[in-house]
Formats: C-alpha cells, structure tokens, sequence
C-alpha cells in the first residue's frame, strides 16, 4: 500500500476519541436546554399501563367525543425513536402520551414484538459512539458491536433512567390521525383502541410524533412462478433462528445487510447456500485498521476530503484489501462508495471465498422444484428467504399528510416534518450510512424545540417554518441510487450538520421574514 494512503489512515484512526466526540456531541445551540442527569419528574396525569384499561376507562365517561389534551403531545410507537421523543417533549415541559402495540419497550430491537425484523444472531452493524443517544452513552465495557438483546436492554435502561414507562399506554393501537384544520399549526385527533379489542376512543393533541419505524412492512417481489415453488418460502422479516435453515440448501435472494448475515448463517448451518443479488456491492469489513470502520470513516468526514478524494481513498483501499470481488464469482459493483446503503460484513466474503456460499445473479423465475436465474443456472433450494427489503407503512395516515407520493415515498421537510404542518414530525424516518439514535435525538429535539417556540412566540415559529427546507431534499453529497432501498438514504454527516444549522436558527433569535 502506497506509504501516503497509509499515512491517511493513520491520522484517521489516531484519535478515536474525536471522532466519537464530535459525532455523539454536536455543538448544542444557544437556547436549548442541557440534558439533567437525573430522570425528571413525570407530570400528574393519570398514566394505566395498560391500553385496554384506559380504553374501558374511556367507555365509562361519553361526555364527549373528542377528548381534548391542550398541547399534550402525542407519540406513536416505543422504540428507540420513540423514546427519544418521549424524552426530549417531556424536557421541553410538554406532557406526553405515547401509543404502543406492544407490550414493551424497544420496538424492532424487542424479537418477542410480533413486527420486529430482529432474528436471534442480529448485531448492530454500527458501532456503539455512532448508535447510543448523545446524553446517554453506552457502558465502556460493552463490545463494539452489541448484541440486539443486549440493544434491547440499553432501551430499558434509557426508559427508566429518564422516567418514561408511565407515559406510555401499552397494548393500544392508533387507527387514524386526522388534522383538525388547514393551518401550519393545526391540532390533531387522535383515535387508538386496545389492540386485543375495546371501544374507540379519540384523543385531540397539539402535535403529533410518527415513530412506528420503517423496517417492519416487508417489500414483496413479484417473481413469475413463485406461487408454484413446492419449496418453503418466507421474507426476512419471518426468520428469526437458524433452525429454520440447518441441514437445508438454501437461496438468499437480496444483498443487503440482512441478506448477508442470513446467507452468512446459511453457510454455517446449512447443506448449501446460494445467494442471489441484481447488482454488485461494496463489501466493507466491520473493523477497518484495528478500529471499527465506521469510527475510522468519520475520521476521514473529519478532514474535510472532498467526496471524490474520499472514493478513491476507499476503492484503492477496499481493493488492497478485500481484493477485486469478481474472482469470487460476485457482480462487479456498478456505482461508487456512498451511492448505496453500506455494507458491514467480514464474513460473507470468507464464506464465499471457501465454496460455503454460491452466488448467482436475479431470479427469473421459478419452477416447482428449482430457481432459474437470469444467466440460466439453476438451483434447487428447499427454503428460499427473500431478503428483499421494507417499504415505510403509515396505516392510520393519509399519503398527502406525509408527502406521499404513487409509489409511496414520503417527502418530508429535513426528512422530519410532514410537508405542510410542523406539528406532525416523523422520528427516526431515514437511513443513515451510520447508526441512528444519535440522529433521532437531534430530530425530536428539533421537533420540540419548534413546537415550544410555537406556543410562545407564533410568529417567530412560522417564519421559520415558511423558510424550511423543500420536502424530499435529500442529504447526500453522493449520487444516490433512485431505488425503494435509498428512499430514505442520508449521509449522517450531512444531516446532522442540517439539524444543527435548523436549530442554532430557531433558537438564536435571528429568524426573520
């Protein structure tokens, strides 16, 4: 390797500490109040824990049809992104009541919830500085990469820590959202029931935080013949234990991060795996010169390389290292670094490398007893996991609140709020080239920072909200790929740097006509 791209990457790695500063701490703006160390004391509104028991509550007074909550703030969904929100409304002095399905915390990081992706040997693909929430850091003697149980109880930790369990109404499902008028500022009827049955019940708020995630709707091809296999079929989203492949042959179809780890396991567990992808990808190794690559990443973001400086420097290293892909038998990739949703996986290479994996290109078709794929090989799997993908689902709804457009893409303002009311805001809506709850932190508090600026100084908040930024924007310096995957593709550094901008605006006081 040429003694300056080594040279590069020393600096890069030679300071872990900054680059996990600077990304876990952005500069907070003049205004905002800082996090406390202790939890905060939980308003006095009554709070069940059950949803059923608040809806037979409800049954029991029919004064009114609308239940009116001031500029209470309701939150749909308890994950992480959830949570985020819970907390940062609450910091900002508004009550909150947030909607769960389920009966936990956690939300896809939960695998006993009946929507969660999560599957028994899930790891984070992000490393700890660029996943846990800024004011609330992971414990040091945690892996790199923890264990999606281990997530889960990082979630439970949060929750207690900052008093957020009693906000929330557990077993209780939202079934529509509906503004009550045009305006910016409009409030919004909330109707929810007990997902095991109960009567209806709607609830009027002063804003409304969407955090039901976007990874649990699957995205379903439409192979010719598929009905016809006598094999086994199912989508990621139903595999969860490597018993369901052991022994078996097996086809992946989808070359994402889940479809990597499944035909990784598959290889491991399995008879045979074949995995079968449209196009190349750049594999990235989870650790990256002794650091994980993320971390080493950043640094790099942090000298302020321009964007094709920055390919070079990991096409050359990628190609000094992993090797060129093509000798393995995978597609030569037809796009940059950055143009798609990374790839983390030190071992599918390995495997492929050592005959465990066959890859194949797209599917054709299937027939009863085999797959035909477009270079017509043949495979003869007994289960197939379409590893296919997730498109973004708002049941409750409707498109044009969300900006969506015929194919169901929303387009939102700085990927957060709904394109025509700041009052409805979308927590955890992207798909960041890193982790996520860093980002979501910024959001929420960026949603509550507005909404509190909206109750106080009206015209401030809605000059701002008129210079906002056009719905769909999106936040990369690469080209991304135009596809279902990428609808929702930032690059965390410059979102983050948005975030920032359209806080210290807000909260300066220099916001103007």
């Amino acid at each position: 390797m040429p003694a300056w791209i080594v040279r590069i990457w020393e600096i890069a790695v030679s300071d872990e500490a900054a680059s996990t500063d600077r990304h876990a701490e952005p500069v907070r703006p003049a205004g905002v109040r800082s996090v406390p160390a202790a939890p905060v004391a939980a308003p006095a509104v009554p709070a069940p824990r059950s949803g059923d028991d608040r809806l037979a509550t409800a049954a029991t007074d029919r004064t009114a049809e609308v239940s009116d909550r001031g500029d209470a703030v309701c939150v749909i969904g308890a994950g992480g992104s959830g949570l985020a929100a819970i907390k940062n409304f609450k910091q900002y002095g508004f009550d909150v009541d947030c909607y769960e399905r389920e009966t936990g915390v956690g939300g896809a990081w939960n695998w006993r919830h009946e929507r969660s992706p999560v599957y028994s040997s899930t790891h984070l693909i992000s490393s700890k500085p660029f996943t846990q929430f800024p004011d609330f850091p992971m414990p040091d003697d945690w892996p790199d990469y923890p264990h999606h149980s281990t997530l889960l109880t990082y979630f439970e930790r949060y929750a207690d820590h900052f008093g957020l369990r009693e906000h929330i109404w557990f077993g209780t499902e939202v079934v529509k959202i509906v503004p009550t008028s045009d305006e910016p500022t409009t409030t919004w009827d909330v109707t929810v029931r007990g997902v095991h049955g109960g009567a209806l019940k709607t609830l009027r708020y002063a804003a409304v935080v969407v955090a039901n995630g976007h990874n649990w709707a699957p995205k379903l091809p439409g192979y010719p013949g598929l009905d016809a296999f006598a094999g086994t079929v199912l989508h990621a989203s139903a595999y969860k234990d490597a018993a369901q492949v052991r022994g078996k042959r097996v086809l992946v179809v989808g070359a994402g991060n889940t479809g990597c780890d499944i035909a990784v396991e598959a290889a491991q567990q399995g008879a045979r795996c074949w995995h079968s992808s449209r196009r190349g990808y750049w594999y990235a190794p989870k650790y990256a010169f002794g650091r994980p690559a993320d971390q080493v990443n950043d640094r790099v973001l942090g000298m302020g390389l321009p964007l094709a400086i920055r390919q070079w420097l990991f096409h050359a290293t990628m190609r000094m290292t992993v090797g060129d892909l093509t000798r393995f038998g995978l597609p030569a990739p037809d796009h940059k670094i950055y143009e798609t949703h990374p790839i983390a996986n030190s071992q599918l290479v390995y495997h492929v490398g050592h005959g465990g994996i066959v890859p194949v290109p797209d599917v054709e078709r299937f027939e009863r007893n085999q797959v035909v794929f477009t270079d017509g090989r043949t495979a003869d799997p007994e289960v197939v996991v379409l590893a296919t993908g997730y498109l973004p689902r708002f049941e409750f709804l409707a498109p044009e609140l969300y900006g969506g457009d015929e194919r169901g893409r929303p387009h939102l303002r700085w990927q957060l709020f709904g394109p025509a009311h700041p009052t409805l805001s979308f927590a955890g809506l992207v798909q960041p080239d890193s982790g996520i709850f860093t980002i979501v932190h910024w959001q929420t508090e960026l949603a509550a920072a507005w909404l509190r600026l909206a109750e106080s100084t009206p015209e401030r908040a809605l000059q701002w909200w008129h210079r906002a930024a056009e719905p769909g924007r999106r936040y990369s310096d690469a080209d991304v790929k135009d596809s279902s995957r990428h609808w929702l593709e930032i690059s965390h550094w410059v979102y983050l740097k948005a975030l920032q901008r359209a806080l210290t605006d807000l909260t300066s006081g220099k916001v103007r006509a």
